[in-house]
């Protein structure tokens, strides 16, 4: 009981710890970077930035009137504690916005919207490895995947389309395409910091050199093997071993070559994973 609470504790103290260096971090990349230039991005951000761009109204209490709805969208569609997490994260980052006295970096277009995105976006995105939100935009497309056909990302883009060609009409086309590159750029820096330098592949393979290659995983590459039992379908019918294995992106072109060197004609089926729990593929460094 005692170490339940104690790891309670530290789960809770870690989730906290990386949705302050998030909104820090947030907060850095807009006061430093895109407000002074009044430059936007995509998102929900991206419509306080612009809506504050043409009103003059200020971006801390535009950033807490929007994000109210996709708050109570997220208590609906995720839970009570994302919500909670959610909201006290935007409350401390509308308040940081007024309090902390960042100041303007550069005046290079280029670099603002570069290094714009990569605070803001490295801010998101520490925030949602902490289990919140800043930025409502991932809960509505949620909840519209949920009712349509369209993905995540897919909803997403549409939307920072939309931003992006209100931006080019009611501002000017150059911040528009300096909107583009700012949301490229934190879209970016989201991945790496959610999904981390190493990203994993599942790799499924079909060959007659099923041994030789179990062997090879194993043995050289200290990586587990999941083998399912299956049945040709094309042409004749056989039983036939299926071997299943994640492999870390960097290590995937060294067991190609491998398993083109034992057999030319193996199957290899690839697949993104974009996180793991569990297994040994975390703990055996890179060979």
């Amino acid at each position: 009981m005692h170490n339940h609470l104690k790891n309670t504790y530290l789960r809770h103290l870690k989730d906290f710890t990386l949705i302050g260096l998030g909104i820090v971090s947030a907060c850095f990349g807009l006061k430093s970077f895109l407000m002074p230039s009044e430059f936007i991005d995509g998102g929900v951000t991206g419509i306080s930035l612009l809506i504050s761009t043409l009103t003059g109204f200020k971006l801390s209490y535009l950033i807490l009137l929007i994000n109210i709805p996709f708050v109570i969208l997220g208590y609906s569609q995720i839970g009570k504690a994302f919500a909670i997490k959610t909201a006290l994260a935007i409350v401390v980052l509308a308040v940081f916005l007024i309090i902390l006295p960042f100041q303007p970096v550069t005046h290079d277009k280029l670099l603002i919207a570069f290094f714009g995105g990569l605070f803001l976006g490295g801010g998101i995105g520490l925030a949602m490895r902490g289990g919140c939100v800043i930025d409502g935009t991932e809960v509505l497309a949620l909840y519209i995947s949920k009712n349509s056909m369209l993905t995540v990302g897919n909803i997403i883009l549409i939307l920072n389309i939309i931003i992006f060609g209100v931006a080019a009409i009611f501002l000017d086309i150059e911040t528009a395409m300096y909107a583009i590159l700012t949301y490229l750029s934190a879209s970016k820096t989201i991945d790496f910091v959610v999904n981390g330098l190493e990203q994993y592949i599942g790799v499924t393979i079909i060959s007659e050199k099923k041994e030789d290659i179990k062997l090879f995983l194993i043995n050289d590459m200290k990586r587990g093997v999941t083998i399912y039992k299956g049945e040709g379908g094309y042409g004749e019918k056989k039983e036939i071993d299926i071997l299943y294995t994640v492999v870390t992106k960097l290590e995937m072109g060294k067991l190609q070559n491998e398993i083109r060197q034992l057999d030319p004609d193996a199957f290899i089926v690839q697949q993104q994973i974009s996180d793991l729990k569990g297994g040994v593929v975390k703990r055996h460094a890179l060979h």
